[in-house]
């Protein structure tokens, strides 16, 4: 019921958006066509997120940026459900919250957004593409719930080649501790996203996504905003600059809020690997974006790299599918 709620609500933030376009568009479109141009729009904005992730961090430190951006868009769902009727959650629900968003936001948001701030936005994206890559072998080796199939391991193969490929182009930046610092940062970005999506499935079925989605945020925001003030990395309110505030902006009305209420108008009316087709999309939107907007490397070897490493991933998907069939 209160994920029914939750996507009427999504439904209507798109067809509002998708009537301020009402003049770019024919005047009838299926419903199949609205929620590929959903995926679309998932597509390319997510992959600008961390660009925009990128230029907030010139700005403040980047622990700060990320907890201000989880903490107004968690914010804002925790508000929408309280202003709905739903009950706030006891004392389970919070606790499982906390180690979800502990996972999921604190370390892979903050340590991706943190990574952005030593290496190129376009770089961090396509590290943050290979979690299914970790999904694969945590599930291999750490919880041994699924068998390596021949599609899993060329996919395996595929995806650490291909950013070795990247980091070839990249051999005399790796030697640079700033540099190395982001790549580490990107990596456990990843891991741990993989790690908490396996935890969350295994401990958190019975929990309604959308609803702990929102406290996820929320109180990944305040762990992350309270982190920063203890450890100095932080600036006062007030003196965080204009671009810094349209970083933010951006993040959490269109990272946080619009591209999410589209992916989940497509997810509930396409099957699941169409509507996830953006996560192949998003990495090379970063790398393009990245390199038209803020002059980031970008050249044969990156691009064949970023290729060869969503290739992997794909068929590490693939492979993960006929296991489960």
């Amino acid at each position: 019921m209160r994920g029914t709620k939750l996507i009427n609500f999504f439904d209507y933030l798109l067809n509002t958006a998708r009537s301020s376009l009402q003049p770019l568009r024919p005047s009838r479109q299926s419903e199949k066509t609205r929620a590929l141009l959903a995926v679309a729009l998932v597509s390319f904005f997510w992959g600008t997120t961390w660009l925009a992730s990128k230029k907030g961090v010139e700005h403040m430190p980047a622990l700060q940026l990320a907890g201000i951006r989880q903490l107004l868009g968690g914010g804002l769902y925790v508000a929408f459900f309280a202003l709905r009727g739903f009950k706030w959650p006891n004392w389970s629900q919070l606790i499982r919250f906390t180690w979800m968003s502990v996972l999921m936001f604190v370390i892979s948001n903050g340590f991706s957004t943190w990574s952005v701030q030593y290496i190129p936005s376009g770089l961090g994206a396509v590290i943050g593409a290979i979690a299914p890559i970790w999904i694969a072998l945590f599930s291999l080796f750490m919880f041994r719930d699924t068998r390596l199939n021949i599609t899993t391991g060329i996919g395996l193969i595929l995806g650490f080649s291909g950013i070795l490929v990247i980091f070839y182009d990249y051999l005399d930046a790796l030697f640079n501790s700033s540099f190395f610092l982001g790549i580490i940062l990107g990596v456990i970005a990843t891991m741990t996203w993989a790690l908490g999506t396996l935890f969350t499935v295994r401990h958190a079925r019975d929990l309604d996504p959308y609803y702990s989605i929102g406290w996820q945020m929320f109180l990944s925001g305040l762990i992350l905003t309270i982190t920063a003030w203890v450890t100095g990395q932080h600036i006062p309110i007030a003196e965080i600059p204009t671009p810094a505030w349209f970083s933010i902006a951006y993040l959490v009305i269109i990272g946080s809020i619009i591209t999410f209420a589209a992916f989940i108008y497509a997810l509930k009316r396409l099957p699941a690997a169409q509507a996830s087709v953006y996560a192949y999309i998003n990495p090379i939107v970063a790398v393009i974006i990245g390199a038209l907007l803020n002059h980031e490397k970008l050249n044969a070897w990156i691009a064949g790299g970023t290729l060869v490493t969503l290739i992997g991933v794909y068929l590490v998907n693939t492979g993960f599918k006929k296991n489960a069939e």
